[in-house]
């Protein structure tokens, strides 16, 4: 029978927002400067006439999602954002009634075709899976979004068979039968988490590394930040093709937080290694890992994970296998993870965790932190340097799914200027002193949080 609870999608607008960095930030041999985001509205309508407006918002990531070979920067990013808009424009459906999670996986088998004629009006190469999801995401946020403020709920407590018309089997094959999605979610965001602080591959480790002090009043390298933020949990970007600057850079990292820690008190705090899918193969991994136990080895007991080791074009790389490396560490799938596929073909190649990002839809993220609990795998939630409501949405995610036991937040470190709306109404998200992330508040209707008032 059909359901009251289901909605259509009566009118769409999508806007941009450009925010420059304090700093810039590198990762895969790129660097970042800025941030384009994307803002979308949707107003939607139940089948029995409730209405309401939601809202989502997403950093383009071009330079992360679509590291093109011969378009620019520019173009990429142009390309996305124009995709982006052609999105929202053609997600105004009034005529299509169902719970989110269906009209946004219906509507997904679109994207092609639109990022197609996206391409062709732009002159452009073909867009890839990974951007057209990373463009898409906010349309999709602000439908979820619009669905818990209709029915004046959290979006995150209205996944069950109540409210959807689709088992998770529709999704996800036949063994997730009889299943729904209020399973794999916490019913209440936990009440705190450690905040993953990025320590880039530019980014100065002490002052004699400060060439050119920011002198705007926020910390000019680690050894600042730890204290000023109180962190336990340190997310490293590595070179992957540079063995011994690789190493040196965590021994490094390592040294210095053992002295600033030792000051503060603290005995325990962790790392993550994020290669960028730059390591040409596990041997390298396997090295890194012997000559950081050899060096430092505190450093690899607080290693947590690793992530995205080699190249994302799995199926294109098949001897790239991470079966040795997954019994010391998790190694976790992230720009490899763009469908359910994917994630069932990290598994033969050995990875053993997912990285869930908000920036690839929220429909996708739910779907893939079910199977990944389904099938045991080790979870975390990345962002991309996602400011304001975009790091809000990835937090609400990381509060809801078990298994995540922490937050990456990197908008405050390189663009804090696009937070300073938000920091008065969530100060417990955005002001950090002791190392963790006030979660329990992102309890409202919608995606868990409102906007600030224009």
């Amino acid at each position: 029978m059909p359901k009251n609870s289901d909605i259509c999608i009566l009118e769409t607008h999508s806007e941009t927002e450009y925010f420059p960095y304090r700093s810039p930030a590198k990762f895969g041999g790129r660097v970042v400067n800025d941030v384009t985001l994307l803002n979308v509205s949707v107003r939607v309508r139940t089948r029995d006439g409730r209405e309401a407006v939601g809202q989502g918002s997403m950093s383009m990531g071009n330079i992360w999602a679509w590291p093109s070979q011969t378009l620019s920067t520019d173009q990429t990013l142009q390309a996305m954002t124009a995709f982006g808009h052609k999105v929202t424009a053609h997600g105004k459906r009034p005529e299509e009634f169902g719970h989110p999670l269906e009209l946004i996986y219906d509507f997904a088998k679109e994207y092609q075709r639109l990022a197609d004629e996206t391409t062709q009006e732009q002159n452009a190469e073909p867009m890839v899976r990974l951007a057209q999801l990373v463009a898409a995401s906010p349309f999709e946020a602000a439908v979820f979004d619009a669905y818990g403020r209709v029915l004046g709920a959290n979006s995150y407590n209205l996944l069950s068979a109540e409210y959807c018309n689709r088992d998770l089997s529709y999704y996800l094959g036949a063994e997730f039968a009889g299943e729904y999605l209020d399973r794999y979610v916490l019913a209440e965001p936990k009440d705190r988490m450690p905040l993953y602080h990025l320590v880039g591959a530019l980014d100065p480790l002490d002052a004699s590394d400060v060439e050119k002090p920011l002198n705007d009043g926020l910390p000019e390298h680690l050894a600042e930040w730890i204290p000023y933020n109180g962190l336990t949990h340190l997310k490293i970007k590595l070179n992957g093709d540079d063995i011994d600057w690789d190493v040196n850079r965590v021994v490094r990292i390592d040294r210095i937080a053992e002295e600033v820690q030792a000051g503060r008190n603290v005995t325990h705090w962790v790392y993550s290694a994020d290669f960028n899918e730059k390591c040409g193969n596990v041997e390298y991994v396997l090295e890194f890992l012997r000559r950081i136990g050899e060096q430092a080895p505190r450093a690899v007991d607080r290693l947590q994970y690793i992530e995205q080791p080699t190249n994302r074009n799995l199926r294109a790389f098949p001897e790239n296998k991470m079966h040795k490396a997954a019994q010391i560490k998790p190694v976790v799938i992230d720009e490899a993870l763009i469908d359910f596929d994917s994630l069932l073909y990290s598994r033969e190649m050995g990875y053993s965790g997912v990285a869930l990002k908000a920036c690839k839809g929220h429909a996708e993220a739910l779907l893939m932190g079910a199977a990944a609990q389904k099938y045991g795998m080790f979870l975390c939630v990345q962002d991309l340097t996602c400011p304001g409501a975009s790091f809000l949405h990835s937090a609400t995610l990381s509060a809801r799914i078990p298994g995540v036991s922490a937050i990456e937040g990197n908008g405050r470190q390189y663009c804090p200027g696009a937070n300073r709306a938000w920091e008065p109404l969530y100060p417990g998200m955005f002001r950090i002193t002791d190392g963790t992330l006030d979660t329990s508040v992102l309890a409202e209707q919608g995606l868990g949080f409102h906007w600030p008032q224009a």
